[in-house]
């Protein structure tokens, strides 16, 4: 009686042959019709799992209860501070003074120049 491992050697080189072979009837085949053949022959796939009613609710309400601790521990974090309304928790923009705004504009200005003569000097 032949050994367990050379039989399962055996059959795993057997099965590489067979995807090989089937891989250029593929390919001949692809040619005779004038379709490229593709890239590689799979086995085919089993069917779609199906899932119970029950068992999609479970997981949808496992997910709306994931969903409303995250919105919880993010309303936590974000939450204003005691006796602040909602409009001084949010973010206010720092004053610039006048100098920087007006270097700002003038590097607003010498950027577009540049961006124009760029322009010009491709047409």
């Amino acid at each position: 009686m032949p050994d367990i491992e050379t039989l399962q050697m055996a059959l795993i080189g057997y099965q590489a042959e067979r995807r090989k072979i089937n891989e250029k009837i593929a390919e001949i085949e692809g040619k005779l019709k004038g379709v490229p053949a593709t890239a590689k022959v799979t086995a085919p796939k089993a069917g779609r799992r199906q899932m119970s009613r029950a068992a999609k609710e479970r997981i949808a309400a496992a997910q709306r209860k994931r969903w409303e601790q995250f919105r919880k521990e993010r309303a936590s974090k974000h939450s204003p501070s005691k006796g602040a309304s909602k409009a001084a928790a949010k973010r206010t923009r720092r004053p610039v003074s006048p100098e920087v705004r007006q270097k700002r504009i003038e590097a607003l200005a010498k950027a577009r120049a540049a961006r124009a003569a760029k322009r010009r000097a491709a047409a």
